[in-house]
């Protein structure tokens, strides 16, 4: 099947599959037609990705650059159009494809939960086949609704992830300016932090603070 052969590739570098489908089955338009797979950083990303040329050569957007060059390798090896966050405008639609794999969910707070990830999500590119490849059936359910504590809800210093608005970006960017939110900035945000599924992804800190100096702005 095609997911082991782009999940045998894209081992080396710690990427991995997080989901896949074919869009004409979602958007309902022969334009669509083909197959998507997404590529996200998985637990042994990190010390690659900081072992490259990319992350010791001082250019600007060195993860984004570090993707492209895997993923385009890995595209390159199996005639797949390799297409990324970064690129745009126009930017492609990630956050619906994300949810159309059927592996993606909105949590109670609104950020996308992933069913190995949880909350550490960093879907670095994917890859688009013009045919309509085998995919595995997808019938898994969000893992936000057998977590009975959600502790995502209350997790947030400043309750700028909520169930009650959207994400109040404002505050939270204004919180980790403060001495109280170097733990957010260190360690990662305390929200995705929270989630169990996220703390069985174990994502090294040094990469949450790399997320979050670039969130930060």
């Amino acid at each position: 099947m095609i997911l082991e052969l782009i999940e045998k590739l894209a081992a080396p570098s710690g990427l991995f599959v997080m989901g896949s489908f074919h869009p004409r089955h979602i958007y309902q338009s022969q334009d669509a037609a083909g197959t998507l797979v997404l590529l996200g950083a998985g637990k042994e990303c990190w010390p690659r990705f900081t072992s490259s040329d990319e992350f010791t050569d001082g250019q600007p957007d060195p993860l984004d650059r570090w993707s492209k060059r895997m993923i385009g390798w890995i595209a390159g090896e199996i005639g797949a159009k390799d297409i990324y966050p970064s690129d745009g405008p126009p930017y492609a639609p990630f956050i619906g494809w994300a949810l159309n794999t059927g592996r993606f969910f909105q949590s109670p707070t609104g950020m996308m939960v992933h069913d190995t990830a949880g909350l550490m999500i960093s879907i670095r590119g994917a890859l688009r086949f013009e045919a309509e490849l085998d995919l595995p059936d997808v019938t898994l359910g969000a893992p936000c609704e057998t977590c009975v504590a959600r502790p995502c809800i209350s997790a947030c210093p400043v309750g700028a992830l909520s169930t009650d608005h959207a994400y109040d970006v404002p505050a939270c960017k204004s919180f980790l300016d403060t001495d109280a939110g170097q733990d957010c900035m260190q360690q990662g945000c305390n929200v995705r932090r929270a989630c169990p599924v996220s703390q069985s992804f174990e994502r090294d800190p040094e990469q949450s603070a790399f997320h979050m100096i670039s969130f930060k702005g």
